[in-house]
């Protein structure tokens, strides 16, 4: 069997147009509805547990649910042979230093700061994506995720509260901003491994170091047991980091980058609202919460946004002229 071919720069870098633009758009949509579903499942068990201890069982239950499916030959894992400093550079961005970086930033500010600075990572991605790998946005990808943009920080402005004036907080959110558009970039040039290999590296990092926090933070204050106990004591907390785990860890995170090798950072970055429009419309229907007209409005841009970003003229496959050929990210499964 011919060996696929491999990508080594955006000349090389070949994507199955239409076919490939619509799978990757709907791995994009489904890994932000998984996120913004999230929020109805954590929403009571961050006052159980601390930020380390929800990470920690999040993505130890992530990574053996994971391994189990690999050691099942469900899912297929092969790093032999192969450069790990990309890897280890995608998953020090995230999820490493990106969670660290959101909850710190979160704690220090409100939840209005927070949303309104996280929803620059559209923004940031779109930056590094022209930089580093030197795809300049189109019009409509610029304009819609202006838009997106606009909606997100809309319907969070809608939702009321003050200011923090928290330098911590600020930096905070600023460093998950850059690493996350910096994660994005360094997905699309990790094209050795497939998605199941990137997103195995993501979950094997989190396992290791936020369980390690948890353990710390445990000791330090005495409640290690109860760390240890919380999921046998809390079903709440339990049906938390399954979803969490599995959810978003395993399956968003996977959907995430196979968006990411098929469509680009670019398209990508234009579906990231969707979680914000997802975990407002599931908070009002399945937990009766209110959907003021502000939310509506901002809904309503985010909708159109991801819409004039992935609307336009045809994608064209590339390597129309010389012959298809498939990209081994598309192997992992």
């Amino acid at each position: 069997m011919k060996a696929p071919l491999q990508r080594k720069g955006k000349s090389q870098r070949i994507r199955g147009g239409m076919k490939d633009t619509v799978k990757g758009s709907l791995s994009a949509l489904g890994a932000e509805t998984l996120y913004g579903l999230s929020y109805i499942f954590t929403k009571d068990a961050t006052a159980s547990a601390s930020w380390a201890a929800l990470l920690g069982w999040r993505f130890l239950i992530a990574a053996i649910v994971m391994s189990l499916c690999a050691a099942a030959g469900i899912i297929r894992i092969d790093l032999r042979r192969k450069r790990l400093r990309p890897l280890l550079l995608v998953a020090l961005l995230n999820p490493c230093i990106y969670f660290i970086a959101e909850t710190v930033g979160i704690s220090h500010t409100t939840a209005s700061e927070s949303g309104v600075m996280l929803a620059c990572i559209p923004v940031a991605s779109l930056i590094a994506s022209a930089l580093i790998l030197h795809e300049r946005p189109r019009r409509l990808q610029a304009a819609g995720i202006a838009i997106t943009l606009s909606g997100v920080i809309a319907t969070t402005l809608a939702l009321g509260g003050g200011a923090s004036v928290s330098a911590i907080g600020y930096a905070s959110l600023m460093i998950a901003v850059v690493s996350y558009a910096l994660y994005s970039v360094s997905v699309e040039k990790a094209s050795d491994y497939t998605d199941a290999e990137v997103t195995y590296a993501m979950l094997i990092a989190g396992a290791i170091l936020f369980p390690l926090i948890a353990i710390g933070e445990g000791a330090a204050d005495g409640s290690l047991k109860d760390i240890l106990l919380l999921p046998l004591r809390d079903p709440g907390f339990l049906a938390a980091i399954l979803y969490q785990g599995i959810g978003c860890s395993i399956a968003a995170f996977f959907l995430a980058n196979k968006a990411l090798s098929l469509i680009g950072v670019n398209r990508t970055s234009s579906f990231i609202g969707v979680a914000t429009l997802v975990s407002i419309a599931a908070g009002a229907v399945l937990l009766d919460e209110p959907f003021t007209l502000g939310q509506a409005a901002g809904a309503a841009l985010i909708i159109a946004g991801v819409y004039t970003a992935n609307a336009g003229r045809k994608v064209k496959a590339y390597g129309e002229d010389d012959g298809m050929c498939q990209d081994k990210r598309s192997q992992g499964t």
